[in-house]
């Protein structure tokens, strides 16, 4: 009896080492899967302030909120059951998705260069309350689309991390990677758009340097924001970009990497920051490549309809000026207008045009018209 405990007990504790083990082997493949996505999270982090500018300061932890809730929904109901279901039986297909996800990065990237540079902005609506909710839908749309780009590659990048473990140990593994990532970035972000109250708070304080520190603060919050916003459109046209060039490459294509890999070689040798020109190097291409195919699908998604809905708009004005010239033609060799009788106008006695009006000549002798 003792023996059969003491059996069970050691199988007890052989299991909770095994178990031990696995979690240790789960958590650390989870960090080397965070870490490689570490450049994408940054970007994730640096495009995402962006989307909360112009919002009421009461509104901007709700809508990161949204946000983030979007980027968890993204990753655990979508990416994740996608991913696993195309790495085990459709491999092939995850390049090709990644790239059209790439595709859409730069678009939305060129689209906002196009914006700065041309000061277009969408038109207004009239009331604040009209506003505020078009603006917070909007807002957390287009970031939870962007993020579900970005959201991809990292889970993608994770997946080629642990593409050795078995099915069950990469579901974990990407779900705690897809948790891990959501939290840092969000609350980094929410970090950054309440600093500003944080300032506030600290110019309330008594201690001087403290409400020096957190009036500076304050004054400094609107540039960093708008620093971050064009370092989130780099991010875009930076990652979406490399997601191309790489996608390219290991399609087949690998003319286009290459030249960025021979420049980055080039610069590699720099003693001291050699590593950090030839990560510009690439980070300079792969914004190149990302403006560049950015560009061509605002021209096609933009302009040539624009450019078509103004033709047709001139052809149907031109029409409607034609008909208007043809019909006042056609009106000018009307007959004259006749009275009720048939009459002509000008044939009417001036005596009998208006009764009102007195048809005896005005007197010259100064006598009164009844005295005559």
């Amino acid at each position: 009896m003792a023996f059969g405990l003491a059996a069970l007990l050691d199988d007890i504790a052989a299991f909770a080492k095994l178990a031990a083990a696995s979690i240790d082997d789960v958590g650390a493949a989870a960090g080397r899967a965070s870490a490689k996505a570490t450049g994408v999270v940054i970007d994730d982090t640096a495009v995402t302030p962006r989307y909360v500018e112009g919002l009421a300061a009461k509104r901007e932890l709700p809508v990161v909120k949204r946000i983030a809730v979007g980027s968890l929904r993204n990753k655990l109901l979508f990416i994740l059951p996608a991913i696993l279901l195309l790495s085990q039986f459709l491999p092939q297909l995850l390049t090709p998705l990644l790239m059209l996800g790439g595709t859409y990065l730069a678009f939305e990237g060129a689209e906002k260069v196009w914006e700065l540079v041309s000061g277009s902005h969408h038109a207004e609506v009239e009331t604040k309350a009209e506003k505020k909710a078009v603006d917070e839908d909007s807002v957390v749309s287009s970031a939870v689309r962007t993020d579900f780009i970005l959201s991809a590659e990292i889970m993608v990048i994770a997946l080629n991390e642990v593409a050795s473990e078995g099915f069950w140990s990469r579901l974990v593994i990407l779900a705690i990677v897809a948790v891990l990532i959501t939290v840092l970035v969000y609350g980094v972000v929410a970090l950054i758009v309440k600093m500003d109250d944080i300032g506030l708070h600290l110019a309330q304080r008594d201690t001087p340097w403290v409400q020096s520190f957190g009036r500076g603060l304050v004054g400094a919050m609107p540039k960093v924001m708008s620093v971050i916003s064009f370092v989130g459109i780099i991010a875009m046209l930076w990652v979406g970009g490399h997601i191309l060039l790489q996608g390219a490459y290991d399609l087949g294509w690998h003319g286009p990497y290459d030249v960025v890999h021979h420049l980055e070689h080039a610069v590699t040798g720099v003693a001291g920051v050699g590593g950090f020109l030839g990560w510009l190097v690439n980070t300079a291409c792969s914004a190149v490549v990302g403006i560049l195919v950015g560009g061509v699908v605002v021209l096609v998604a933009h302009f040539i309809p624009r450019r078509k809905h103004a033709e047709r708009a001139t052809a149907e004005a031109t029409t409607d000026a034609t008909d208007a010239t043809t019909a006042g033609t056609v009106t000018g060799f009307a007959a004259p207008a006749t009275d009720p009788q048939g009459s002509d106008p000008a044939d009417v006695d001036p005596a009998d045009a208006d009764p009102a009006e007195p048809t005896d000549p005005e007197p010259t002798d100064g006598r009164n018209p009844t005295d005559r």
